[in-house]
C-alpha cells in the first residue's frame, strides 16, 4: 500500500524520535511518525510484575524477536532479548528510572584528554559541551525534570538550575552524604526525570514503590509518552502510527532516502515516502534496519559504504553491590530505615575522570545509590537461586522472611565503554524475526581498561556500604553491561571515512538521512545518556530546519 509524501517520516518514538516529531510538527513540516510497538495508554500501567517485567508488555519474546548475543568473535552466538530497550510509544522512556545527568566537556574530547588507548576506539565528538547545553536545558524543560545541582568537583557548566525542586528524599540519602563527606568526596543529589509535582498538565509523583521497569500511571514520569508526544500530535502535523515495523528504507537513482516500507498490526506491507528520513530505533536496531536496506547503490547497508555502520557499539560498564540492613535488630541504631519513602537520589562522582593513571586508568564514572527493586517475584527467584544449590520449601519461606525483615541499599556503576573493533553489531540472514528481517547479531569484547575501572568504583561505593554498619555487604559483579544504555554504531564526526554521520547527525553518504538515537555518540560517558540523546535531537531538529530553511 502506497502513501503521499510527507516531509519527514521518523522511525521510533522515543528519546531520539520524539523531540524530532515535535520541534518539525511546530515548524509546519507534515510528518509520520513510525514505532514498531504498542501505544500504551495510562490505565494499561499497572503494577504487575509478571505483565511488565516477565512477558513481552516492553521487550519482546526472544523466541519471537530476538537479538543474537556472544561475547566476543571467537564465541558462538545465543538467541536473547539482551540490548532490547523497550517496544512502544515512547521507547524505553516509560519504564525507565529516569536517572537522569549531563555529560561532562571532557566526554566530549575524550581522545584529546587521553590520547590513543591501545586496542580502544575512542574518538573526539566533532561538537562541544558548550554546543550541547542550550538544548540540555530545553530537554530539562520540556520532559520535566527534578533535582538540585549543587557543586562539586565534576558538575557540569549551567545556566539554571532543574525545573523542578528534587524528590522527597529517603533519610538514607543524608547518611550516605554523612559518610561520604568523612571519605572526603561529595554525595550529590541525583536528577530524575520524574516530576516532584504536577508539571505541565502531569501529575506528580505519588511515590509509589514500582517506578522503574513500571509505567507511570500519573503520568509523573518524564517519558517521552507524556511530556513530548502529545504535544508533538496537537500541532496537527504530525500523525502516529503504531504497531508498524520498519523493513528497509528504500532509496532513489540519486542515492537519497525515497521512502520507509513497512508491515503494519496486521502484516500488510506499506510504503511511506517523504523527502526527509530520520531514524531512531536505538543504536542497535538502527544499525540492524540500515544494514538491512540493501540496494544496488548500497549493497552493504544504506550509508554503509564506508562499512562504518554497526561498528563501535557501545554500552555503559556496569558493576553492583548491596549493603542488607536487619530493621528489627538495627533499626534502634539507624532509626531511617523505618521510612518508607522510596527515593534515595545520591551519586557519588569523585572518580569521573582520575588526574593520573596511578589506578591503571583515567575515565571512570558515576555510582548511582537506590534502594533494591521491590519486585517480589524477582526477590524470590534471587533468594532461591543464592548459594552453590537452589533451595525450595520451607528453606526458601525462611529466606523470604528474612527478606521481608530487611532493607537492601545498593548502588550501580555507570562506567565508560571503550569502543573497540570487536565490539560491533551485523545482521544475520540466518536468524529471523517474525517479521521475516534478518535479526541484530551482537558481539561484545570488552576492554581491559571498562573491567579495572569497573571493579574500582565498585570498591569505593562498598566503601560507602561499609560505613553504614549494615548487616553485610554483598558484592554483585564487576564485569557487566548495561545494554539499554547504548550508542555508537552511527558514530557522527568530521571525516567521511571514519564516521557515518556528519556533526548534524546527517549521513555523509544520503544527505537526506538523519539518525538521532544513541547511535551518533563517539564515546559512551560515566552517566546514562537518556537526556543527552533527547538534548541533541533538538539539537539535530534546529539544524535539519535551518538547512530546510536555506
Amino acid at each position: 500500500m502506497a502513501h503521499d509524501a510527507v516531509d519527514v517520516v521518523i522511525i521510533g518514538s522515543g528519546a531520539g524520535g520524539a523531540p524530532m516529531a515535535l520541534e518539525l510538527g511546530k515548524a509546519g513540516l507534515k510528518v509520520v511518525l513510525l514505532e514498531k510497538g504498542n501505544w500504551y495508554k495510562t490505565e494499561d500501567f499497572v503494577h504487575d510484575e509478571i505483565l511488565n517485567s516477565r512477558r513481552n508488555f516492553f521487550m519482546p519474546l526472544p523466541w519471537e524477536e530476538p537479538h543474537l548475543w556472544r561475547k566476543g568473535p571467537d564465541q558462538p552466538y545465543a538467541r536473547t532479548n539482551e540490548a532490547w530497550t523497550a517496544n512502544c510509544v515512547g521507547g524505553g522512556t516509560v519504564h525507565m528510572s529516569g536517572y537522569f545527568y549531563r555529560l561532562k566537556p571532557v566526554d566530549f574530547r575524550l581522545r584529546s584528554e587521553l590520547g590513543a588507548i591501545a586496542g580502544a576506539n575512542h574518538a573526539d565528538w566533532p561538537i562541544t559541551y558548550q554546543d550541547l547545553a542550550p538544548f540540555y536545558d530545553r530537554a530539562e524543560a520540556e520532559l520535566g525534570v527534578s533535582g538540585n545541582a549543587v557543586p562539586h568537583p565534576f558538575l557540569e557548566p549551567r545556566s539554571r538550575n532543574y525545573p523542578m525542586a528534587p524528590l522527597a528524599e529517603h533519610p538514607a540519602a543524608q547518611e550516605i552524604d554523612r559518610v561520604a563527606k568523612q571519605l572526603g568526596w561529595h554525595a550529590i543529589p541525583t536528577a530524575r526525570g520524574i516530576a516532584s509535582q504536577p508539571y505541565k498538565g502531569r501529575g506528580g509523583c505519588v511515590y509509589c514503590t514500582l517506578c522503574g521497569s513500571y509505567g507511570c500511571e500519573h503520568e509523573a514520569k518524564s517519558s517521552t509518552l507524556a511530556a513530548i508526544i502529545p504535544q508533538a500530535i496537537a500541532t496537527g502535523n504530525v500523525e502516529l502510527r503504531a504497531r508498524c515495523m520498519a523493513k528497509e528504507i528504500t532509496v532513489d537513482a540519486k542515492g537519497l532516502a525515497k521512502s520507509v516500507v513497512y508491515l503494519d498490526e496486521k502484516g500488510v506491507e506499506h510504503e511511506q515516502p517523504a523527502s526527509t528520513v530520520v531514524v531512531s530505533c536505538t543504536a542497535v536496531e538502527s544499525a540492524r534496519l540500515l544494514l538491512n536496506s540493501k540496494s544496488a547503490r548500497f549493497p552493504t547497508g544504506l550509508a554503509n559504504g564506508n562499512g562504518q555502520v554497526g561498528k563501535n557499539l557501545l554500552f555503559s560498564s556496569f558493576g553492583q553491590s548491596k549493603a542488607t540492613f536487619k530493621v528489627s535488630a538495627q533499626k534502634k541504631d539507624a532509626p531511617w530505615l523505618e521510612s518508607t519513602l522510596p527515593f534515595i537520589n545520591r551519586s557519588v562522582q569523585d572518580f569521573y575522570l582520575m588526574p593520573d593513571e596511578r589506578f591503571g586508568f583515567r575515565k571512570g564514572g558515576t555510582l548511582g545509590f537506590m534502594w533494591q527493586h521491590p519486585n517480589p517475584i524477582f526477590a524470590a527467584v534471587g533468594l532461591a537461586k543464592k548459594g552453590e544449590a537452589g533451595v525450595f520449601g520451607k528453606a526458601l519461606k525462611d529466606r523470604l522472611r528474612e527478606y521481608r525483615d530487611s532493607r537492601i541499599l545498593e548502588f550501580e556503576i555507570y562506567g565508560e565503554f571503550l569502543s573497540n573493533a570487536d565490539t560491533q553489531v551485523t545482521v544475520d540472514g540466518k536468524v529471523k524475526d517474525r517479521f521475516s528481517l534478518p535479526v541484530a547479531a551482537i558481539t561484545v569484547k570488552r576492554h581491559p581498561l571498562d573491567l579495572k575501572m569497573t571493579k574500582f568504583l565498585v570498591e569505593r561505593g562498598e566503601e560507602v556500604l561499609a560505613a553504614l554498619n549494615p548487616e553485610r555487604v554483598d558484592r554483585v559483579g564487576v564485569a557487566g553491561e548495561t545494554t539499554i544504555l547504548q550508542g555508537g554504531t552511527c558514530r557522527f564526526g568530521t571525516d567521511p571515512s571514519t564516521s557515518v554521520l556528519d556533526r548534524d547527525c546527517r549521513s555523509h553518504e544520503v544527505k537526506n538521512l538523519y539518525v538521532v538515537d544513541g547511535s551518533f555518540m563517539p564515546t559512551s560517558g560515566g552517566v546514562p545518556v537518556t537526556l543527552t540523546i533527547v538534548a541533541n535531537s533538538f539539537r539535530v531538529a534546529s539544524r535539519l530546519l535551518a538547512n530546510l530553511k536555506h
